[in-house]
């Protein structure tokens, strides 16, 4: 089962925990069946109690045996590091998706549902996954079972890909770590005005020099001054989302630059619209600005201060 997590206009698909642990259990129990099938048919195959002729048929088949075995474990062998990798991926996205449970089970009018495939159109009947048993422990049927077993992880790596990059550029990482939460987001009396206004971000304040990171992997869009802004970086997510870093005294990445979740980008300053050191930080979807908490209690962070 696929759900996607609503949050405003924005969402994030995951596998439901329920479709990692069954996922993995059944990868698990075909990894442990092949290599076991493999273990009695060497077993079988390479402890005659007559040894063959040097030259003889048996000795032909029993050194094709020996070639189509070696190269079975060899697959085998890459079975078990792929599912520990798979193990500690799961195990992660796992813990996000709590993350997402308790977050969304907390606000009303959110919630999960349903998601075509990311690739465009798929579909087809709804049937339980098939079991990769070997119908006898000839080199043939073993072959065959391994192959199932490597294909049922591709698959499953597959899967757990494009959630790791749902993950990465879903900007939900706190975007400087030593600074304490100032302004929210929403209407508030302007500091110069003092007159209502809108405040179109959330303001972190930090002192001066302090590290601004990226919230979430992408590509920089603009990297230079903006009337009110000051020095700004600004991020682009894709599907319609970008991140806003504002005040900057130093930037440190240009337009065009891919970065990674938790790259510094820039340092904290008060250039702008501002009156003392602090990072304003934005998301905006759509070119529309969204309150950034709705995307930082997603994550496993306390607000800092």
């Amino acid at each position: 089962m696929v759900k996607t997590y609503m949050t405003g206009a924005d969402a994030l698909t995951v596998l439901s925990r329920r479709t990692l642990r069954r996922a993995f259990a059944f990868t698990a129990g075909l990894a442990a069946v092949a290599g076991l099938a493999v273990g009695l048919a060497l077993g079988s195959r390479f402890l005659p109690s007559v040894p063959p002729v040097a030259g003889s048929a048996d000795g032909a088949m029993q050194r094709y045996m020996a070639s189509e075995l070696g190269q079975l474990s060899a697959s085998l062998n890459q079975i078990e590091p792929r599912m520990q990798r798979l193990m500690v991926e799961v195990d992660r996205l796992r813990d996000f998706d709590e993350h997402l449970h308790r977050a969304f089970s907390a606000r009303p009018g959110t919630g999960a549902r349903k998601q075509a495939g990311p690739l465009g159109g798929e579909g087809g009947p709804e049937r339980p996954p098939q079991v990769c048993t070997a119908r006898s422990n000839s080199v043939t049927a073993l072959a065959k079972q391994t192959q199932c077993v490597l294909q049922t992880l591709a698959a499953l790596e597959a899967e757990l890909g494009h959630d790791q990059v749902a993950l990465a550029t879903y900007p939900g990482r706190l975007p400087t770590l030593a600074a304490k939460f100032g302004s929210p987001f929403g209407n508030r009396v302007d500091p110069f005005t003092h007159h209502l206004a809108f405040h179109p971000g959330l303001d972190l304040v930090a002192s001066a020099g302090t590290a601004i990171l990226a919230t979430a992997a992408g590509r920089v869009s603009f990297s230079g001054e903006k009337p009110g802004y000051g020095k700004v970086v600004e991020i682009d997510h894709g599907h319609g989302i970008v991140t806003r870093y504002a005040h900057a005294s130093r930037l440190l990445v240009h337009a065009g630059q891919p970065v990674l979740p938790g790259d510094v980008i820039a340092e904290v300053g008060s250039t702008g619209r501002s009156t003392g050191p602090h990072l304003h930080f934005e998301v905006l979807r759509d070119g529309m600005p969204t309150d950034p908490e709705m995307y930082l209690t997603l994550f496993d962070h306390h607000a800092p201060g």
